[in-house]
């Protein structure tokens, strides 16, 4: 990982522009740099403290053999993107690594205890130390953001000069020196101090700058700096009040994550080479026309076979979402899971397939009778998967789930038709329910209350961290979805136990809606844990049948109960009812809903009402 370069640039030989030779700051793994450490996320090395640059230029300086490009046409359609990238690798022996810039700029002398930017300690050049005293000096503690995704420094200035009531222009005018000490008394707000060598005000503490009023009480609005991108202040602020954030905390950075599974016929990488002229192949609406488009792009043959273009023009159709109206990202989104649902449900046999396909799904050997009356049906065995995750934008202060899309924040300041992503491959187990017993067990006004109850707190949670409320999508909190996501948890649970995989390791992918009832266990995971062949076996019949009465067993005690049971709202805003740390959730790198929208009840019932569990009856044996 290297800062970006200084603006001077010395001569070389003969005049010459030399070589960039830039300084290194501690490494990110290739998955950090989609899931933790992306483009506008703060990094801590060491003592210092940066921000992950943008990806304007990334293109020059991102080299090809560490950061190739990745395809998946389906997931590249619905982003309106051409390709993907790997991050590039930031170890000893990579060439270059991700940018990043110094942020935030205001820092603190542990010796001296005086706070100002960065520069003005005139530090050594490459090092982040006190001019004079020689001490590492200390990043703040404190930034400030907006739901926007905009991002800047702590008003130190204006909260200490708050109580002389002067006007939010005139910072840093009164000529003095800004200090910060630790009291020492307690690590609490209370203990640290700021104050002003001006003398005009008393010393204060930090105590209530997280209030969600104190920033605006202060007169101060959002600037709209992006510091990621660049430190320019755009001429036009934001307009929103920032909030004051702990510069580690997950509220600084959230990424926006999309991903999609690689299936026939896009998953044995014979499209790849017709990526660029997609675009132009969907507006002809005959073959003779596609033909001659593609004698003209490649300047003679083809590297595809003119029926597999043909094919593979019928599949993007066939996939595009139904509505009179232009779809939307969401109903984009939905088509492309409920394609993938479609394939897992009709598998894709090895023994048909070449060596280069990247999806193999099979139909277990075993005896079925063995599922029946669990409620569950149609297992597969998914023996061969690929996934690809981009990273499309992030959020800041509020949860991607609850967002609409204008809140969140851009990658780099000019479009790009590429964005950065990972590829991990890995092996699953996809199941679904019953519909005939689901359908009855949906209509029992038990049922329906109980994820009305979640759903109307997740839906309240979105319309009041979103900007606009009347974009909100609705809650996805149906009872089929809290019992598909629920059961996935705890099936989670079971196999790490069972099978010796790390719950971290495996991860849920749901597809629920009126139509579809399933979900898909798999290790998509980017070490030696994806695709060792024991998750495939938990699959089998009878020792899928044997995992879920195991897993419903002891997912019928937690040892929070009978507070867990019985709450009337839990986790985040009242978005799960029984489901805790204890019984059901999983880390959060496992779930695609932030361990919310969760209740085991509905799997297992309430002492009060048993029968309300879907799986009531493995319990009654």
């Amino acid at each position: 990982m290297t800062p970006p370069p200084a603006r001077r640039r010395r001569s070389g030989a003969e005049g010459s522009a030399p070589a960039r030779s830039l300084p290194r700051r501690g490494a990110v793994r290739r998955a950090q740099a989609i899931t933790t450490y992306g483009v506008g996320a703060l990094i801590a090395v060491d003592h210092e403290s940066f921000v992950v640059s943008g990806l304007d230029g990334a293109d020059e300086h991102w080299n090809a053999d560490e950061a190739p490009r990745v395809y998946e046409r389906r997931l590249a359609r619905v982003l309106d993107v051409e390709h993907f990238r790997l991050p590039p690798a930031s170890d000893d022996s990579s060439k270059d690594g991700l940018r990043v810039r110094r942020f935030p700029l205001m820092h603190s002398c542990p010796e001296c205890n005086e706070l100002r930017r960065h520069r003005d300690f005139n530090p050594p050049p490459s090092k982040s130390v006190c001019g004079t005293c020689e001490a590492d000096l200390v990043p703040s503690r404190f930034v400030i953001a907006c739901e926007a995704g905009h991002l800047d420094e702590f008003p130190y200035w204006h909260w200490v000069h708050r109580a002389a009531g002067r006007g939010t222009s005139t910072a840093g005018s009164c000529g003095g020196t800004l200090t910060l000490r630790a009291s020492g008394r307690s690590s609490s707000l209370r203990s640290i101090r700021v104050s002003c060598s001006c003398g005009s005000v008393p010393e204060v503490s930090m105590e209530g700058s997280f209030r969600r009023s104190a920033l605006k009480d202060l007169g101060l609005r959002c600037r709209g700096t992006r510091p990621w991108l660049g430190t320019s202040v755009p001429a036009d602020s934001c307009g929103l009040t920032p909030r004051t954030l702990q510069r580690g905390s997950s509220a600084v950075w959230q990424p926006v994550l999309k991903s999609a599974l690689s299936i026939p016929p896009w998953s044995d990488g014979r499209a790849d080479p017709l990526t660029p002229y997609w675009d132009q192949l969907r507006k002809l609406s005959s073959r003779a026309e596609v033909e001659m488009c593609l004698k003209f792009a490649f300047g003679g043959e083809c590297p595809v076979p003119l029926d597999e273009v043909m094919e593979l023009l019928a599949a993007e159709q066939e996939e595009d979402a139904d509505s009179d109206k232009a779809p939307t990202f969401d109903h984009r989104y939905r088509a492309l899971r409920n394609k993938e649902y479609e394939r897992l449900r009709a598998g894709n046999d090895e023994r048909e397939r070449s060596r280069k396909e990247q999806f193999i799904c099979e139909t277990p050997l075993g005896d079925p009778a063995a599922l029946d009356g669990l409620g569950v049906t149609g297992p597969m065995l998914v023996k061969k998967l690929r996934e690809v995750r981009a990273l499309k934008a992030f959020t800041r202060l509020t949860d991607p789930d609850s967002t609409t899309e204008t809140d969140e924040a851009a990658l780099s300041s000019a479009r790009l038709n590429w964005l950065p992503a990972m590829e991990v491959r890995g092996e699953g187990v996809f199941l679904r329910l019953a519909e005939n017993p689901l359908a009855a067990w949906e209509k029992l006004a038990a049922v329906t209350g109980r994820a009305e109850r979640i759903c109307r707190a997740h839906q309240h949670v979105m319309e009041q961290r979103a900007s606009d409320p009347t974009r909100v999508q609705p809650s996805p909190a149906t009872p089929r979805m809290v019992l598909l996501h629920t059961l996935a948890h705890v099936l989670i649970n079971e196999w790490s136990l069972d099978a010796g995989y790390p719950a971290a390791a495996l991860r849920e992918r749901l597809y629920s809606d009126e139509e579809m009832a399933g979900l898909l266990i798999y290790t998509a995971t980017s070490d030696s844990a994806g695709s060792l062949g024991g998750l495939v076996a938990q699959g089998e019949p009878e020792r899928l049948a044997a995992s879920i009465r195991s897993a419903i067993r002891r997912t019928s005690w937690c040892s929070a109960d009978p507070l867990c049971v019985e709450a009337e709202a839990s986790g985040i805003d009242g978005t799960n009812l029984a489901a805790c740390h204890a019984c059901v959730m999983l880390p959060e790198t496992s779930c695609e809903h932030n361990n919310i929208l969760l209740d085991r009840a509905l799997l297992v019932g309430t002492p009060e009402d048993p029968h309300l569990g879907f799986f009531a009856n493995i319990l009654a044996h």
